[in-house]
């Protein structure tokens, strides 16, 4: 098996348009603090950048800006802030407040203050919308963003969850005034969910924006680790919302890849990381390990490609810009998927 890390041929993507280049997968921070400590957090941020990875993304909701902290506190003591890519989010609600507040001008430049110092920087490279919000005017938030921008404490701007039209519309809005615009989008992609192929995915291609994938592992569907029911200490176990994500037909997928990777010598975990990593248009995948052994099993596909007989395989099990099952249930926007038991739309 090959040793996790970038090689040294092993190629960079460009972030979208900005000219900054990024390794091919993104060491999401959602486990840093809880369920994963300060300590542990840090080892895990350490291998990743001295094994080829050079983004972190994280938001100021997770674990209500401990995720941060840890992130700032490991950067400061490594002294490697200035050879990454370091992402943050901000909209998603981090308290009691009216629906819409957190996309204002008002929340998004205290909340960046907040995450400047949290994560001990004097700028944020990619400040990014957390979900789509019908109730405040984008030209407020976007608005913010430029602010904040031409401030200096934000280099980029992106969107996450959006609707391909809500991004196209923002980016319309900044062209025309001249402000900063989305260079990048953060949508949930995986095999058991691939509807992003139909518009999103061909709109970035064309306006040359990053996307940035969460979920790549379907929750750890496509990591099989719920062919034999719910293990202690997972995300089912942890958040009642999975469990109607874990459905036969979920489930049923998950060890059909696990077989997949088998034949080719890869962790079920790894060749759904390979499988999304290798997507049309996909910059840099996310990935969330809560151990340095996760993160190891995650690195080896660095320097993998996708042979055209798996790819035909995971077509067959999950046709191209349909889905099995829905994460994009945590948008108000989007309609509810109904699958049967069994059924590949």
């Amino acid at each position: 098996m090959t040793e996790p890390g970038l090689s040294p041929t092993a190629s960079l993507r460009p972030l979208g348009s900005t000219g900054v280049s990024v390794a091919p997968l993104c060491l999401g921070a959602m486990n840093f603090g809880d369920p994963v400590g300060a300590e542990d957090s840090a080892l895990i941020i350490n291998y990743a950048l001295e094994n080829g990875l050079n983004m972190i993304d994280v938001a100021d909701v997770y674990s209500a800006g401990i995720s941060e902290q840890i992130v700032g506190d490991a950067l400061t003591a490594n002294g490697r802030r200035d050879e990454i890519v370091l992402a943050t989010k901000v909209g998603f609600p981090t308290g009691a407040g009216q629906p819409g507040e957190f996309h204002r001008r008002e929340h998004i430049i205290k909340s960046c203050e907040q995450s400047l110092k949290n994560l001990k920087t004097d700028r944020i490279d990619l400040y990014q919308i957390h979900r789509y919000s019908p109730i405040v005017a984008p030209e407020e938030t976007l608005g913010a963003f430029d602010e904040l921008v031409r401030a200096g404490k934000v280099r980029f701007i992106g969107c996450s969850t959006f609707p391909a039209w809500a991004v196209v519309e923002a980016i319309n809005i900044s062209n025309q005034v001249g402000q900063a615009a989305y260079i990048s989008e953060q949508p949930p992609y995986n095999l058991l969910d691939r509807r992003i192929e139909n518009e999103l995915v061909p709109m970035a291609q064309k306006c040359n924006l990053a996307i940035l994938p969460w979920s790549p592992l379907g929750a750890g569907i496509l990591a099989n680790r719920y062919a034999g029911g719910i293990p202690e200490g997972s995300r089912g176990s942890r958040r009642p919302q999975m469990l109607e994500r874990l459905t036969p037909t979920a489930i049923a997928v998950g060890q059909a890849v696990a077989d997949l990777g088998e034949k080719r010598g890869l962790t079920a975990t790894q060749m759904a990381l390979l499988w999304c990593k290798e997507q049309a248009g996909v910059t840099a995948p996310i990935i969330g390990p809560r151990t340095i052994e996760q993160l190891q099993d995650a690195l080896v596909i660095l320097n993998h490609t996708l042979d055209p007989e798996a790819r035909a395989a995971c077509d067959a099990l999950v046709s191209p810009g349909h889905a099995v099952i829905d994460f994009l249930n945590t948008s108000g926007w989007s309609k509810p998927l109904v699958v049967a038991a069994g059924e590949n739309p």
